[in-house]
């Protein structure tokens, strides 16, 4: 009887430890999407397997094992490698052209096309 309860105490605490690992590594791959790999151009840290993006995936690993968040993991990387690292930049006064310019042309765009639709 004495085994049983060691047998059932040990497999609780394993699945524990198994959910776990399986909802850090998650976290890990959702956080590489949404960073450029410095080295490879057009590639994501998750896609990349360049020693940058794999010292990028041991370093958000290491930042979840110490309970630190995901928005504190940006903002660190954001510090360390500076707004173009994040492929999701955030709007502030040097980035702002960035989010605008798209708006003027589709309304410019569409301007265009009403005038030409009304001209004939």
């Amino acid at each position: 009887m004495k085994k049983i309860k060691y047998i059932v105490v040990v497999f609780c605490f394993s699945i524990f430890f198994y959910n776990h690992s399986i909802s850090s590594e998650k976290n890990v791959d959702q956080i590489s999407k949404n960073l450029r790999c410095l080295i490879c151009q057009g590639q994501s840290v998750y896609d990349s397997q360049s020693d940058f993006a794999l010292s990028m995936k041991q370093l958000i690993q290491n930042k979840i094992d110490q309970g630190v968040e995901e928005d504190e993991i940006y903002k660190y990387l954001k510090e360390k490698y500076g707004e173009w690292i994040v492929y999701d930049p955030e709007v502030n006064k040097n980035t702002f052209l960035l989010w605008i310019l798209p708006l003027i042309l589709f309304i410019f765009g569409g301007l265009l096309i009403i005038r030409k639709v009304t001209i004939k």
